[in-house]
């Protein structure tokens, strides 16, 4: 079985695994899903033996079929290294009776660490196989944690440039901090005055750009894209669902077999999708919860079958969910339809013209194993407060999204399975948020005073790379309106 990947609007756009990485979006606007599942025969009990580099080995090996064993090996041994500060790299944590699915011991405490250290091996793989002699431009938008993670992994990087926008006023000073004292010749990054929906919209314009791409390619660079809109950040994140499984199997806290539900905090919609793929392929999952804070487009959307995006837009405690289009529903939405492009399309254009969309009826049906929820901000301060006071755990506020929505579907479902919690930030990057709620009161404090009030009340180690911000020069300063993002570009790769 030969896996390709193919467009979600246009049947007849189909390309091999290492194209789609390297295109990152499709040329019609979609975005590449592939052909069919693998068939796996998946051994939990064989698998829980093993290391996140063993199984992600097999898991990857499994969708890529254009990249030989020797090459997987070498992205999985670059990327999954003594640059993760637990050797387990996610481990599950059981606190009370929920397990934490822990993915932020990467170099950016943060989820996307367990995609994007893979994604720059992937990418440059990729240009080999395909004879790329371009510079490959990635080009990104950031609702704080891609960002930097994603420059992490790509700088200095051979053949690569890579430019962020991200919302001015719209991370948290650790996320703004991280990103603006990014070294690398190759890295360059843009706050815009706008929120995170505006910035990603006006990328993928510029990735739909034919004029751009033309003067891209007379200047021998070609865009690719580092959000989980690029089939390569996404299929990396199916393998810690199937780990994390593995795991409870090893540790005798499920039987092989025994469902899970898993509770995923959720914005650009690409790890629960990540999940609903491990589904696909045989990770006894049952239900998919995806949890929102107040920006609550997907909750609204589950429950009654329409998104709308025409809504206020709240800025909150958990940054990297404050999106109102959720890229990588779209994926899921082609599923939806049968794999109807055309269909699909249709919902996207009403989308971006009308501003929202209703699925059908028999759509609606197929959505079953999704719960959704939103949490307000004062039950994210009291989730964290909680469970740090009941177990002295500690959750960073998009993990406390998902212990409160987790609990909201407790509390009106009768289900025996065990709960999976994807805690996704260390609570390093939101000391403000985590101080204050576990302390019970506003706080008058800088950041730098917070992380370290927050090392006293939890006893968290903490991280060299948090305390040394404060010494780092800041290294890029610019700051755009959203209508002079490819200006900036432009600028930046001097195309004009």
């Amino acid at each position: 079985m030969t896996i390709l990947y193919k467009s979600t609007r246009n049947k007849n756009n189909k390309v091999s695994a290492s194209q789609a990485i390297l295109q990152g979006l499709a040329s019609d606007g979609g975005l590449y899903v592939p052909t069919e599942m693998p068939k796996l025969h998946l051994n939990f009990e064989e698998l829980g033996s093993k290391s996140y580099q063993e199984v992600a080995k097999i898991i990857l090996q499994a969708f890529l079929a254009d990249f030989t064993a020797e090459e997987i090996q070498a992205c999985v041994d670059g990327a999954y290294d003594q640059k993760f500060s637990d050797p387990v790299i996610a481990p599950v944590v059981k606190k009370g009776e929920d397990y934490f699915l822990e993915l932020f011991h990467g170099p950016t405490f943060a989820f996307k660490d367990l995609a994007l250290s893979i994604l720059p091996y992937l990418m440059t793989t990729a240009a080999k196989k395909n004879q790329i002699e371009n510079e490959i431009v990635i080009l990104t938008a950031t609702s704080g944690d891609t960002g930097k993670a994603a420059m992490a992994g790509f700088a200095d990087v051979p053949g690569t440039r890579i430019i962020v926008f991200y919302p001015e006023n719209g991370v948290s000073w650790i996320q703004e901090k991280q990103m603006v004292t990014q070294t690398g010749e190759n890295t360059h990054v843009v706050a815009v005055k706008g929120n995170f929906d505006d910035a990603q919209t006006a990328v993928k314009q510029m990735f739909n750009n034919a004029e751009l791409k033309s003067s891209l390619a007379a200047n021998n660079q070609q865009f690719s894209s580092a959000n989980s809109m690029n089939i390569g950040r996404l299929l990396p994140q199916i393998v810690y669902y199937v780990y994390t499984y593995a795991q409870l199997v090893q540790q005798e806290e499920i039987k092989n077999g025994d469902l899970i539900n898993v509770s995923v905090p959720t914005g650009n919609f690409g790890n629960i999708l990540a999940a609903y793929y491990a589904k696909q392929i045989g990770v006894p999952i049952d239900q998919l919860i995806c949890a929102s804070n107040t920006n609550n487009v997907l909750t609204d959307f589950f429950k009654t079958g329409e998104y709308n995006r025409q809504r206020e837009f709240h800025l909150t405690s958990s940054p990297s969910m404050d999106i109102l289009v959720s890229s990588n529903l779209e994926r899921l939405i082609y599923h939806l339809t049968n794999d109807n492009p055309t269909q699909t399309k249709a919902l996207m254009d009403a989308l971006s013209i009308e501003g929202k969309y209703q699925i059908t009826p028999e759509m609606m049906a197929k959505l079953t194993n999704f719960y959704a929820e939103f949490a307000t901000e004062k039950e994210v301060d009291q989730s964290i407060a909680h469970l740090f006071k009941e177990t002295h755990y500690t959750m960073d506020p998009h993990t406390a999204v998902a212990k409160n929505v987790a609990d909201k579907f407790k509390a009106g479902n009768h289900s025996v399975n065990k709960m999976v919690v994807v805690s996704t930030a260390s609570p390093y990057k939101f000391p403000r948020t985590v101080v204050e709620s576990i302390s019970g009161g506003k706080s008058e404090s800088d950041d730098f005073s917070l992380v370290k009030q927050l090392e006293t009340l939890t006893g968290i180690p903490l991280p060299k790379e948090v305390q040394e911000l404060e010494m780092l020069p800041v290294l890029h300063q610019q700051v755009v309106e959203v209508s002079a993002m490819q200006t900036a570009v432009e600028a930046i790769l001097k195309t004009k």
